[in-house]
């Protein structure tokens, strides 16, 4: 009879201890992302005047925290942009936001809408591709 309350004391506290542990994380994960959409929320993407930029292979980086990044590498030909390559993508959950380099070359601007769901990561694209742009 005793073995078995010290094996319930021992669940209790396991359990209390996971649920524990369990809100820690869970509240520190929130504030970081809280963190994270404020900082997202105040940059701003400033389009570029392509007529200044002459052909080339420009890279940019961006990177908002440890885990939020990119590097392109982004081509110009005839004061167009006809490519952009990923050479690193550091994206949390904002893998999708990748196709947005796909609406600039069709727009040939960075003031295009972010993707649903990956407003962190679509920022931080942009402006990887305007830094790009700027280091002409």
């Amino acid at each position: 009879m005793r073995k078995r309350n010290v094996v319930k004391k021992v669940l209790i506290t396991a359990v209390a201890l996971i649920i524990l542990l369990g809100g820690v994380f869970y509240f520190g994960l929130q504030a970081k992302l809280k963190e994270f959409s404020d900082e997202i929320s105040n940059i701003a993407v400033n389009d570029i005047n392509l007529s200044n930029i002459n052909d080339g292979v420009y890279e940019g980086e961006y990177q908002v925290n440890e885990l939020v990044g990119a590097i392109v590498e982004v081509t110009v030909k005839d004061h167009k942009i006809i490519n952009v390559n990923f050479l690193k993508h550091k994206y949390g959950m904002g893998g999708k936001a990748e196709v947005i380099t796909e609406k600039v070359i069709e727009k040939q601007s960075l003031e295009v809408d972010a993707i649903s769901g990956a407003t962190g990561s679509s920022v931080i694209i942009l402006k990887a591709i305007e830094d790009a742009l700027n280091s002409k």
